[in-house]
């Protein structure tokens, strides 16, 4: 939806209310008709049963008309062109003058009702037309602008576009060479034309086409002076210039329709049940904006692919031809086949003028836009076409070698698969439910108490032959628990004191054997520290078990999250990338506006021009189509406050400027 529906159902909803504060009232039931109506020679009942059947179809008409539908608020072309039509409002004989005056009155009222809600509605297909074909014309501006702004560009659309150009100079040629022909057959009436052979009339059309070659390089010798590069170049800008004033044009006429069409008296809309109902003048001006409105729709289709004409010209001359329109100058006379006439006018405009301004607008884009996608591609087309068979013999020479590629891709990714992302899992798991296999241990569990408590035997036997050989008795358990006790404890005293006497006499501690029994001892002690440490770390590693599984998983997860994404974003599951998108096309679309507004020129009361209004309004469409998919419900419906209050040029420059910066502001979140 945008913002051309909210118009539509805007000037809709004003047009009931002129309708319901209308003086003139339903006819009352055919039973209460007055007396004078029975006398009349022609007041009958089957008058008045067609007189009711007309008004009953002109009510039905009037009620597909309106704008109450929101799924589609406005009519396809064939169906709004059926309902004028089933509307009959041709000029002609009718029933008006046998019927008394209440009922001819209402029966008027309803046929400017049916004219103006199809008006309405023509408004708004018209104003969807000029939206559809203004806003593509700025991508093809833009397209100019990279093939202008780089040398590697304008070569590369000059070698696409030289197929074309050798095609249009060989049909002049040949044209030349064949006007020659014919001029010498005309001349040479007397000769018969089998007179010559088939070789001498194609030796004869052969030097006709190389004489007009030599003109024609002669003619065109101040363009063979630049190079092939310049002259598409100069090309570019010359269809450039002309799609910007296309784009002018069609701005500007969208702004005439937008601010001069159906614009009733804004506090005509609020106060017209309040008015005194004797003050017809006043009730029947909406009648005269009706069909001033429908003279500017077709004055604006007729002229807005004149690209002759500038854009001051062009709005002189649609006002022009507005003044000049007969229902525009016989505005004060009040006729009952005027509502006819307008509906006629219409079903033209819906007939000729619009399909009409269609065709010429493709036919214009067509010619000034961007190339065809055979122009632009039959290059790289024709490369990929003529290395196809080396491509394939490529392939098919080295098949055995791709498959096996294929083969170890295939592998690679299942070993991948299992090795760094099941098997990391399973690990978790099993750590978040204390299975014993997954516990890590750089040790066994029993390793340390074995040589802890070999340790204790050593240094007991020690001290026992110690102090047998030393002292002459033995120790008593008391001495032995003390000893295994300091043991434990990491104390080797009775050890370290026969290791440093024997230090003295190294030589008969190694003939006695204490020394090198003392050496093994503290081998034992340091293998059992080292043991300690060792379950330290272990201990250290069981309590972080959990996160080093994760660190585990973590290269295989993200891996894997990168591929996914990869081809997520290569083949499918465009929707994240596409919201990226309208978000950075709002961003540029706000800097559009922004530009519009603050390179305007305000009028005398502080508005923008009808070119500055009608390319507002097409980045405003842009704006609020975006702004549907990319902000929330809740939030998208602030939004479009602020677009109305965006596009009502009567606020002055000023204040849309300060809407633009408020929407930067308060909707950052959804575009940064």
């Amino acid at each position: 939806m945008s913002f051309v529906v909210d118009q539509v159902r805007r000037i809709d909803a004003q047009l009931d209310r002129f309708q319901l504060s209308s003086p003139v009232t339903a006819p009352a039931s055919p039973i209460l008709r007055s007396a004078s109506d029975d006398s009349h020679p022609l007041s009958s009942d089957g008058n008045q049963a067609r007189s009711l059947a007309r008004i009953n179809e002109l009510q039905t008409v009037i009620k597909s008309l309106s704008t109450a539908s929101s799924s589609q608020p406005l009519l396809r072309i064939a169906e709004l062109e059926r309902l004028i039509e089933q509307g009959a409002l041709a000029p002609g004989i009718s029933i008006e003058d046998y019927e008394d005056e209440g009922r001819a009155a209402y029966k008027r009222g309803l046929e400017w009702l049916l004219v103006s809600k199809a008006t309405t509605q023509t408004y708004g297909i018209i104003l969807n037309t000029l939206l559809e074909q203004t806003i593509p014309l700025s991508d093809d501006i833009w397209y100019w602008d990279e093939v202008l702004g780089s040398y590697a560009y304008s070569g590369l659309y000059t070698i696409q576009t030289s197929p074309l150009r050798f095609w249009n100079w060989s049909k002049d040629v040949y044209g030349d060479a064949r006007s020659r022909l014919d001029s010498l057959r005309i001349n040479s009436v007397e000769e018969r034309p089998d007179s010559k052979s088939l070789s001498d009339r194609w030796r004869q059309f052969y030097g006709l086409v190389k004489d007009s070659i030599h003109d024609r390089s002669l003619a065109d010798m101040r363009l063979n002076a630049m190079s092939p590069l310049t002259l598409s170049r100069a090309e570019v800008r010359h269809k450039q210039k002309h799609l910007k004033r296309l784009r002018e044009l069609s701005a500007s006429g969208l702004g005439v329709l937008m601010d001069e069409a159906l614009t009733f008296d804004p506090d005509e809309e609020d106060s017209v049940t309040l008015k005194d109902r004797s003050d017809v003048s006043d009730k029947e001006e909406w009648k005269n904006i009706v069909a001033k409105s429908v003279a500017l729709m077709e004055t604006v289709l007729r002229n807005v692919t004149t690209l002759e004409t500038g854009v001051s010209e062009f709005e002189d001359t649609v006002f022009t031809n507005v003044e000049e329109d007969p229902e525009i100058v016989n505005s004060e006379e009040e006729t009952s086949s005027r509502p006819a006439i307008l509906a006629t006018k219409l079903q033209h405009i819906l007939a000729v003028h619009l399909p009409s301004h269609v065709a010429a607008t493709k036919n214009l884009s067509r010619q000034y836009g961007r190339p065809s996608v055979l122009i632009r591609y039959w290059f790289p087309a024709t490369i990929l076409f003529l290395s196809s068979s080396t491509v394939l013999r490529i392939f098919f020479n080295r098949r055995a070698e791709i498959l096996t590629w294929v083969q170890e891709l295939g592998a690679t990714t299942k070993d991948f698969w299992y090795n760094w992302v099941v098997q990391p899992i399973k690990k978790i798991v099993g750590t978040i439910r204390h299975d014993k296999d997954s516990e890590i241990a750089i040790m066994s569990k029993q390793s340390l108490q074995g040589d802890r408590a070999s340790l204790e035997r050593m240094v007991v036997d020690f001290a026992r032959d110690d102090s047998s050989s030393s002292v002459g008795h033995s120790l008593g358990e008391a001495e032995i628990a003390e000893v295994r006790a300091k043991v434990r404890e990491g104390d080797l005293t009775p050890v370290l004191k026969a290791y440093e006497r024997d230090l003295r006499k190294p030589f008969w501690g190694t003939v006695r054997g204490d020394l090198i029994r003392a050496l093994l001892i503290q081998i034992q002690k340091t293998k059992v520290d080292v043991e300690v440490a060792i379950g330290g770390i272990d201990s250290l590693l069981k309590s972080q078990e959990l996160v080093f599984g994760f660190v585990g998983l973590t290269p295989g997860v993200l891996v894997c999250l990168g591929t996914f994404r990869w081809l997520s974003g290569a083949f499918g599951g465009r929707k994240g990338r596409s919201k990226g998108k309208k978000q950075g096309r709002m961003i540029r679309v706000l800097r559009n506006i922004d530009r519009i507004l603050t390179a305007a020129i305000p009028s005398n009361n502080g508005m923008l021009s009808y070119k500055e209004h009608g390319l507002l309004l097409c980045e405003v469409h842009v704006l609020r189509q975006n702004g549907q998919q990319v902000l929330p419900g809740e939030i998208n419906r602030e939004f479009l406050e602020e677009i109305n209050d965006l596009v009502d040029f009567r606020t002055g420059v000023e204040r849309q400027v300060r809407v633009v910066d408020r929407i930067r502001w308060a909707y950052s979140k959804w575009l940064y």
